[in-house]
């Protein structure tokens, strides 16, 4: 029952609002001031969003009415939230902790669950039935304090990609519990419901991890060039998984974690598409969904009726020290620090509405009583309060221990070398994934992307339309970094050839990166890689990238480093893996090293990828014989092959009589997408 409270400016305002402008400004007036004020009073800005949805909500102020269309904003929000949380799981790291999350979510599951059934069976004096749908509805966990974890950082930690796989744990086995007493309750629990649903929920769960990918990058490869198309597939992606799990008797919000499972490995991490995906579900959906949620809550019940509180406290404490004793035991087996055990606590504590939508159904059926339902409400309000301070609050102090798979050489170099870097665009068609490449290094190290573009005089007079040309080309760079939240600095220039001016550029500006496109062959009358390039090769200061995209970037798999067996001993190899483990890390592919040696054998073979710096298990594969031809045949489609060069200084190239020119293997796999790395001098 609603208890509202009636202020005298009701006489004026019609309460509830039903202007949908009125609405909709008030939400927004909300979404705007409180975060703002609690965070202010260092509090969480989540916690001001959940209490400002109980403030204006029907139960107090009655400004709002949660109507369907707050119900569908809100449901949408919760999708979202966990869509967000899917694709800050790469499905690889998530089977690296597939034992840990296992572990971890079937201990959060299993003792709020025999706690709670045991509290409400004998304490409370509830059915067995009731009793065990009670203790599952807290058995499971919301993850509403997820958009903390990613502004601080920490989303990769251990503790954090254990809590995410719990999540899934948790919430399938809820939805087993809520589907088994239901049908118990109701007398329909046979075989044939159990026959249905596993594998139903197997074969859903392999479809949505194999075909999303598939699907999305056919998708990107023949759309990429349409970024509202991308950002329209992703959300339709998102609900037509969610849709199908509904359609299976499965919560659509493992479908929306599943969705983005699946297609966060077609989507590199810092690209303008992800930046979109999470600035409108953290700035619009999920605020909607966590002022729903406090619409929810009604204050006054609990003095108003006093079973109701009793229940709530009991039901409040064994949530709250079952959730920490799953969190303490998980953390101590696996190692985990005080701080991060608190992260996992705070973050598998909340419930919302998942747990209030499977208490309605539960009450809907007579299965348990207005009481239960008013206690599990309060517990809703304690633990979305209690989830987000808790979680900044040790969230803050968690330092993540380092990770050994993480481990770069040459630190100095990882942070230096992508902190300025020059992109020359010329050619609209090739112009995005140039660009994409400078912000996947760059925003590794918070550094600077400068697209460059230069007219030359030597042979015309320059015109208007060379003019707009250029504007048009750096206007679009500058549109692209600033979607990824990525610092930009275009630079049009005039000079008397293009290679001078890009060379002269990187100098005027501190460049410590040059990325630049290839058409991937040359003519009789140019050297390597045509007579700009070369000259450009000859004079650069800084690292060279020469690439040739033939697809998306976004739709790479694998990245296949070729190296020869001189370069193992070059310290031009560290800079290599530097390059390649920032590139892999943002689009999520796998690493595979390919080392040709100069005779039968390799002198000192290196005992694994990882020993060259590498952030790879994969061995080392070895190519002998025709290099072009063997490499050529080795690589397959979605792949990105990455080559070494280095300028000497009385010649323009050294390219190993092994490795042959890059305009071999170019010719040769006309399909194939390849990053030659130059480097002036060989690094001592």
């Amino acid at each position: 029952m609603s208890h509202l409270i009636v202020l005298p400016f009701a006489q004026i305002l019609p309460v509830p609002l039903t202007d949908p402008v009125a609405v909709f400004l008030t939400i927004l007036a909300i979404m705007l001031i409180a975060p703002l004020l609690f965070e202010r009073m260092q509090l969480p800005g989540l916690v001001g969003l959940i209490l400002a949805g109980v403030i204006v909500g029907p139960n107090v102020l009655g400004l709002l009415e949660r109507d369907s269309t707050i119900v569908l904003l809100g449901t949408v929000g919760l999708l979202f939230l966990m869509f967000l949380a899917g694709l800050e799981t790469s499905l690889d790291e998530l089977k690296d902790s597939a034992k840990e999350a296992a572990f971890f979510g079937l201990t959060t599951f299993l003792l709020p669950m025999a706690l709670g059934t045991a509290g409400m069976y004998y304490l409370l004096d509830y059915s067995l039935l009731a009793s065990v749908l009670v203790a599952s509805t807290f058995a499971s966990h919301t993850l509403i304090a997820l958009p903390i974890l990613s502004k601080l950082g920490i989303m990769q930690s251990q503790p954090v990609k254990m809590t995410l796989g719990a999540t899934l744990v948790t919430n399938v086995l809820a939805l087993l519990v809520l589907a088994v007493v239901l049908r118990a309750y109701d007398g329909e629990l046979t075989i044939g419901f159990w026959l249905f649903l596993i594998p139903a929920l197997t074969i859903y769960t392999l479809a949505t991890l194999w075909g999303v990918p598939r699907l999305g990058r056919w998708f990107f490869r023949k759309f990429g060039h349409d970024e509202s198309a991308e950002f329209i597939f992703v959300l339709a992606t998102l609900f037509v998984i969610s849709y199908i799990a509904n359609l299976i008797d499965i919560e659509p919000i493992i479908g929306a974690f599943l969705a983005g499972i699946a297609i966060t490995q077609i989507i590199p991490q810092f690209s303008p598409l992800m930046n979109r995906i999470q600035f409108i579900g953290n700035t619009l959906f999920i605020p909607f969904f966590l002022i729903s949620v406090g619409m929810l809550i009604d204050p006054l019940i609990l003095i108003q009726e006093p079973q109701s509180l009793l229940i709530a406290t009991v039901i409040i404490i064994i949530e709250v020290v079952s959730k920490y004793l799953a969190a303490w035991g998980s953390g101590k087996i696996f190692g985990i620090q005080f701080p991060g055990i608190m992260v996992m606590f705070g973050l598998s504590s909340a419930q919302a509405a998942s747990t209030l939508a499977a208490v309605t159904i539960a009450f809907e059926v007579g299965l348990v009583d207005e009481v239960i339902v008013n206690g599990i409400v309060a517990m809703i309000l304690v633990t979305c309060i209690a989830s987000p301070w808790v979680t900044q609050k040790w969230g803050k102090q968690f330092y993540p221990e380092k990770d050994n798979h993480q481990d770069q050489p040459a630190v100095t170099y990882s942070e230096t070398l992508a902190q300025r870097v020059l992109v020359p665009v010329a050619n609209p068609n090739t112009e995005d994934n140039l660009l994409q490449l400078a912000i996947i290094l760059a925003k590794k190290t918070k550094g600077t992307v400068l697209p460059l573009h230069i007219l030359s005089d030597k042979s015309h007079v320059i015109n208007y339309e060379d003019r707009k040309l250029q504007m048009q080309l750096l206007s679009t760079a500058e549109m692209v970094a600033h979607a990824a939240v990525t610092n930009v600095q275009t630079i049009g220039r005039i000079d008397d050839a293009i290679d001078r001016g890009v060379i002269r550029t990187a100098f005027e500006y501190e460049a410590t990166l040059i990325i630049c496109g290839w058409k991937g062959y040359s003519t009789q009358t140019e050297n390597f890689f045509g007579s700009i390039l070369d000259r450009m090769i000859k004079n650069a200061p800084v690292p060279l990238l020469i690439t040739r995209f033939t697809y998306p970037i976004e739709n790479t798999k694998r990245l296949i480093v070729a190296i020869t067996e001189q370069e193992i001993q070059s310290d031009n190899i560290k800079m290599t893996a530097i390059i390649t483990n920032n590139i892999a890390d943002a689009l999520k592919a796998i690493i595979e090293v390919i080392i040709m040696p100069v005779g039968n054998r390799i002198t000192n073979p290196p005992t694994s990828a990882r020993a060259l710096g590498f952030r790879t298990d994969q061995p080392v594969i070895t190519l002998r014989g025709k290099t072009a031809k063997k490499i050529s045949n080795f690589i397959e489609q979605d792949d990105l092959l990455i080559l070494n060069t280095h300028t000497q200084v009385n010649s323009l190239l050294n390219l190993s009589n092994q490795l042959e020119r890059p305009e071999a293997i170019s010719r040769m796999s006309p399909d194939t997408s390849m990053i030659v790395i130059n480097f002036p001098n060989p690094i001592s």
